[in-house]
């Protein structure tokens, strides 16, 4: 690791701070370096992971077919497009809402997310394939995608199949879980390579996961905020004041 003590001495000011302001900062900038460094160390080890298992089966999704406007079963294997050996699958949750029915409504912590990757799809895409998958009808997480102004993401539903069991973002009792999961084709073959699994691994004692604050960039500008993210406020699918 750098010398971060001589890294630290730049010239760089703003309009009136003091200088124990600026000792202050100078000490957090030291451990944002830091920071920065060991993210990077994780980023190479997490680079670095063998192949995991191979896929039990080519499972068999349902989507949309933009140019034929209607539905068509979609294979796992078909995610990958030529060129691009990597596919970024996010589980997206469904939760009760108040009718009583299942998969009623669209989890406001997962729409935030999407919110977000959404609109770096394009950009992704010029590197990996990305999806999106519910275990919702298709139908209604199109509706959901819809009232959020997505365009860009490939929507999916995992209705009919196994994976979100097998790849534990569905629970023993059927509720749904949001996991981030990395797969790779090599030699025609599709393996597991990596989930977000600090998902079940427990926090520190009033800390959530945070297992996909990594395409999250609401809690990131929080931090970056005196109040950081608050300890009773968490995204909501609409607010006071919208239209």
């Amino acid at each position: 690791m750098a010398d971060t003590a001589d890294a630290v001495a730049h010239t760089t000011k703003f309009p009136g701070e003091t200088e124990a302001y600026r000792r202050s900062r100078d000490d957090l900038l030291r451990a944002e370096m830091e920071l920065r460094s060991r993210e990077a160390e994780v980023a190479s080890q997490r680079q670095g992971l063998p192949l995991g298992g191979e896929v039990p089966e080519d499972y068999k999704f349902e989507g949309w077919d933009e140019r034929a406007y209607a539905l068509r079963d979609v294979l796992l294997s078909e995610l990958f497009e030529d060129g691009a050996d990597t596919l970024f699958l996010y589980s997206f949750m469904f939760i009760p809402g108040e009718k009583g029915l299942p998969l009623e409504v669209g989890c406001p912590a997962c729409t935030s997310i999407i919110d977000a990757l959404d609109g770096q799809v394009r950009h992704l895409s010029q590197r990996i394939n990305v999806a999106v998958e519910a275990k919702a009808p298709i139908e209604r997480f199109q509706a959901h995608a819809r009232t959020r102004g997505w365009r860009q993401a490939r929507l999916l539903s995992s209705a009919n199949n196994t994976y979100r069991r097998d790849y534990n973002a569905e629970a023993a009792d059927g509720s749904q879980l949001p996991m981030a999961t990395v797969f790779v084709r090599r030699e025609g073959r599709i393996h597991h390579f990596w989930s977000s699994e600090l998902f079940f691994a427990r926090p520190e004692p009033g800390q959530d996961p945070r297992h996909v604050d990594f395409i999250w960039p609401l809690w990131a500008v929080l931090d970056r905020t005196p109040g950081g993210r608050g300890q009773d406020w968490s995204p909501a699918l609409s607010y006071d004041g919208e239209s």
